[in-house]
């Protein structure tokens, strides 16, 4: 990856209060990403599933889908279990298959699709379309 998924967590959330996609949940949504991102152990895994929770209620609000998308790849760092990178892989194939096409060529999509490599790798798999990242610098030739 390119970029700090945390940086553009929290620009993402900020563009959702600016959208207005949070609607009556704004408040409930700030106060447990605070806790997410102030604390560690269960109450931090807490937060997480709270927001994941919010996630499935505002399943068309763009930018709070893809800090859902940042903030699972903070929740691998932290707990690395297979779970995360599963939920992370699902949000990125629904936030693809919803906003990839209006998203084309923007940083935002780069982004998620960088960070769907990432958790489709840890989950061990691969995608033959798109070239990993190590194989650009990879070394042609024999012995």
């Amino acid at each position: 990856m390119h970029f700090d998924p945390s940086i553009a967590a929290q620009q993402a959330l900020h563009r959702a209060e600016e959208e207005g996609e949070l609607g009556d949940l704004r408040e409930a949504i700030v106060d447990a990403e605070e806790t997410f991102s102030s604390s560690a152990g269960p109450e931090a895994s807490e937060a997480f599933d709270r927001l994941q929770s919010f996630g499935e209620r505002l399943s068309e609000a763009r930018f709070f889908q893809e800090f859902l998308i940042y903030i699972t790849w903070q929740q691998v760092t932290e707990v690395t279990l297979p779970r995360y990178f599963q939920k992370g892989a699902e949000l990125c194939d629904r936030f693809l298959d919803r906003f990839g096409r209006e998203l084309q060529g923007s940083d935002a999509l780069r982004q998620v699709h960088s960070i769907h490599s990432s958790f489709r790798g840890g989950l061990g798999e691969t995608d033959d379309s798109e070239p990993a990242e190590y194989d650009e610098d990879a070394l042609k030739g024999g012995d």
